[in-house]
């Protein structure tokens, strides 16, 4: 039962050896803060209160709170954790101090204290006491010893060795034996500072008289209460062996690759033993091996050849010392010691631990500090040293803070219109052979701010609507887009106010603010508004608001909405104007002209004349193009002395619009008539007269000669009373004087008044003769002459005007 527990005990301590951690944490901080020590005993159950940092860091505990503190340890070990409400730190786990260091003392755990706005890192340490709880354990229960009967006295037997998990005073302190007749013990320390015993003969042994003994070996620690483990030994007396065996080497020493393959033979152990026969015979076996020897070598009990059975780890385990015995037949023994280095390999890729990361960033904001990690390398010398390091095409900078703690930060102001997202991928590698490296990506979004104005498709947008329309018509559509995103991005459309406070903007059209949708409040009259323009602003919702603006410029197109208007002759007076057409005419002889004109623009204001009935069917003529009067064919005596015509005036619009106008023509031998009888009179002598043709005819010509003369006299006394009293008198055929109405006129230059034609229309007559008037032609540059002639014997008249 006593070597069932040596043997427990011994795999407990090699297990524990094999998590063996190497924990290096940064020292310093980047303020300067000075590194605390604090102390726990192992063993303390979780959530024991080992110190309020709060109180230590001149914080208090909303402080700690507010500016992120975290327990950052190497490898992302969390053994505490922090109190945020009390700034109290505490264990997370019960600490086992031979699982966390195994023998070395003391036992600290290094860790960090990462706070945030400012970046500040302050090392502390925490020490793990150790307590008393392992008693020391021998690997096996019972001893087996052969001692030659001539043995001297002061002989040294050496023994196996316990093994305590604990250290310090806790540890092994010394050994005892009982009973002690023959022996004494002595404690021995290794190079290693592990305690093993020495079985020192007092008493000369007779086989005779006592051929086996039975011994107990005790071994003690220091705690208090002290722990102990027992061992029996059994010696067997013998005959005498002089000559032990003897190792050729007291010590070998030898290195070997962490990574060497299993079963290589890394060193051989010779012994040599001067007797012979069964005496001389060697036999090798390790000398009170740990388990962990055990499982990673093997010895050839005969070749003496030591063999790798386990994969190396220099991390854990980077020495082992083995002792090797060698036996003759006869029980002599020799010991030797063999000192195994572990040559560290690459084969450990560095670890990257990340403490901290913001995503996402506003973009235009230099120097921002993305995220904060730690690297770490289990491996030693070059194989441990590490570089760290990005793309070179990214805004991003690797900038160190302590050893081996590192700062990713931006490098410049990023934009997000360009680029939204990044994946940065951090590399860390070793220096050793090969080098192995590690790899940690990290996404970091880009966040908008409003640094783009909202921009028009257009710098200025044309819309053309017809008038007459009906109210809240849809005319067009502004369209403004914006780079950002979120509410920087959304656009509402306005209306500006008008560079000309006249304009009545307001009641003209209105915009949807969501869509720029344009709209006409009102119906638009082309004549009276043929285009307008106004400003629309496009403002984003960020803040503050960026804005642009358009220009919009409305057309308003015609439409065939306006008939022609007959300026003459005027339709609306009292009495018809009546026109003199002499008999003697030739055919194409200008009666008169038809004036009219359109307030439409375009083909809507071109008209175009039409006589739609007359007297005499035959006899004129109407011009399609400018309204002019003709005669058809030459004038008989047969032709009726009075004329009536209708004349249809139509624009070219869609439908058309039309007026008519009607005409009197009288028909006249000569311009001499004082008077002219009206029609009924004319009749009844026509009914009177006598049947002889030619009598009447020299009657006629008898009556033309003494008007003409008759004519001739009041023609100059009219002349004379218009230059003395005014011409403008009012008579039964009147004409519009002055400047026509401003609605009837084409200012666009295409209206119907746009011909290079002048009339001049004249109007004689008093109030005992019947009314005279003529129309004529005025052309420029021709006949200079002649128009002065024609004009100087016009003066008589009482009203005259041009249309051009």
């Amino acid at each position: 039962m006593a070597e069932n527990a040596v043997e427990a005990g011994g795999e407990r301590f090699l297990k524990k050896r094999q998590v063996l951690f190497l924990f290096v944490f940064l020292g310093g901080s980047l303020a300067g803060s000075q590194s605390r020590r604090y102390s726990v005993a192992e063993e303390k159950e979780r959530g024991f209160l080992i110190a309020n940092l709060a109180k230590d860091l001149g914080l208090s505990a909303e402080e700690l709170a507010a500016r992120g503190a975290q327990i950052v340890s190497k490898g992302n070990k969390h053994h505490f954790q922090l109190n945020h409400q009390t700034g109290d730190l505490l264990l997370l786990e019960t600490l086992d101090r031979e699982e966390l260091c195994g023998p070395t003392e003391p036992c600290v755990l290094h860790f960090q204290i990462l706070l945030q706005n400012p970046l500040l890192f302050i090392t502390n340490e925490l020490q793990v006491i150790d307590v008393n709880d392992h008693s020391p354990v021998f690997s096996e229960n019972e001893m087996q010893l052969k001692i030659l009967e001539n043995t001297p006295p002061g002989t040294i037997i050496p023994l196996e060795n316990a093994e305590d998990l604990d250290v310090g005073k806790n540890s092994l302190q010394n050994y005892t034996i009982t009973p002690n007749s023959h022996f004494h013990v002595l404690t021995r320390s290794r190079r290693d500072k592990r305690k093993y015993p020495e079985l020192v003969l007092d008493k000369v042994l007779d086989r005779e008289e006592q051929p086996e003994l039975t011994l107990t070996l005790t071994a003690l620690d220091g705690g208090t209460p002290p722990r102990s483990g027992t061992v029996q030994i059994h010696i067997l007396v013998l005959d005498i062996n002089d000559n032990a065996p003897e190792f050729t080497q007291s010590l070998y020493e030898v290195q070997i690759l962490e990574n060497s393959p299993l079963n290589s033979v890394i060193v051989t152990v010779s012994a040599s033993d001067l007797d012979t026969g069964i005496f001389g015979t060697i036999s090798y076996a390790f000398f009170h091996a740990s388990e962990e020897i055990r499982k990673t070598f093997q010895l050839n009990s005969i070749t003496g050849d030591i063999q790798l059975t386990k994969y190396l780890n220099f991390e854990a385990i980077n020495t082992y010392e083995v002792d090797v015995e060698a036996k003759d037949g006869g029980g002599l023994s020799g010991k030797s010691t063999v000192i195994v280095q572990v040559v560290d390999v690459n084969d450990n890729p560095p670890e990257l631990s990340l403490s901290s990361i913001t995503s996402p960033i506003p973009e235009n904001s230099p120097e921002t500090v993305v995220a904060i990690f730690s690297v770490s390398d289990l491996d030693s010398g070059d194989n441990g040293r590490m570089i760290c390091s990005i793309e070179n095409d990214l805004p991003f900078v690797l900038k160190s803070s302590t050893e081996n703690f590192y700062t990713l930060v931006t490098e410049r102001p990023l934009d997000r219109e360009t680029r939204g997202e990044y994946n940065v991928t951090i590399t860390v590698t070793d220096l050793g052979t090969p080098r192995l490296k590690t790899q940690h990506n990290i996404t970091v979004l880009v966040s908008d701010v409003n640094d783009n104005a909202p921009a028009f498709t257009q710098a200025s947008y044309t819309l053309r609507v017809r008038e007459n329309n009906s109210p809240a018509l849809h005319i067009g559509t502004v369209s403004a887009t914006d780079t950002d995103a979120g509410a920087n991005a959304q656009v509402t459309y306005s209306l500006l106010p008008p560079a000309d406070p006249h304009v009545p903007l307001a009641s003209l059209v209105s915009i949807n603010a969501d869509n720029g949708h344009l709209f006409a409040l009102r119906s638009l009259d082309y004549e009276a508004l043929r285009a307008f323009e106004f400003r629309v602003g496009a403002a984003d919702r960020g803040s503050p608001p960026l804005s642009s603006q358009a220009l919009v410029r409305v057309l308003v197109e015609d439409d065939n909405d306006n008939a022609p208007f007959v300026l003459y002759p005027l339709q609306n007076t009292s009495a018809p104007c009546t026109e003199l057409l002499p008999r003697a005419a030739e055919p194409g002889y200008l009666v008169t002209k038809v004036v009219a004109v359109d307030g439409d623009a375009g083909q809507n204001a071109w008209l175009s004349y039409q006589l739609l009935k007359a007297t005499e069917p035959g006899l004129f003529g109407v011009w399609a193009h400018n309204g002019e009067v003709r005669t058809a064919r030459p004038l008989s005596e047969r032709d009726a002395a009075r004329h009536r015509l209708l004349v249809l005036v139509k624009d070219n619009g869609q439908p058309p619009l039309s007026a008519s106008v009607t005409l009197h023509v009288l028909l006249v031998d000569g311009f001499s008539q004082p008077h002219l009888p009206p029609p009924e009179a004319e009749a009844e002598a026509a009914a009177a007269a006598p049947a002889d043709a030619l009598t009447v005819y020299l009657v006629v010509a008898l009556a033309s000669v003494s008007s003409l003369f008759l004519f001739s006299v009041l023609v100059f006394v009219a002349v004379r009373l218009c230059g003395r009293g005014g011409a403008a008198r009012a008579g039964r055929c009147s004409v519009p004087e002055g400047p026509f109405p401003g609605h009837l006129v084409d200012v666009s230059g295409t209206g119907t008044l746009s011909h290079s034609y002048q009339y001049q229309v004249c109007v004689t007559g008093d109030h005992r003769a019947g009314e005279f008037k003529f129309l004529k032609p005025i052309f420029p540059n021709l006949l200079v002459q002649d128009t002065e002639r024609e004009i100087k014997e016009s003066s008589n008249c009482r009203n005259s005007f041009v249309f051009s």
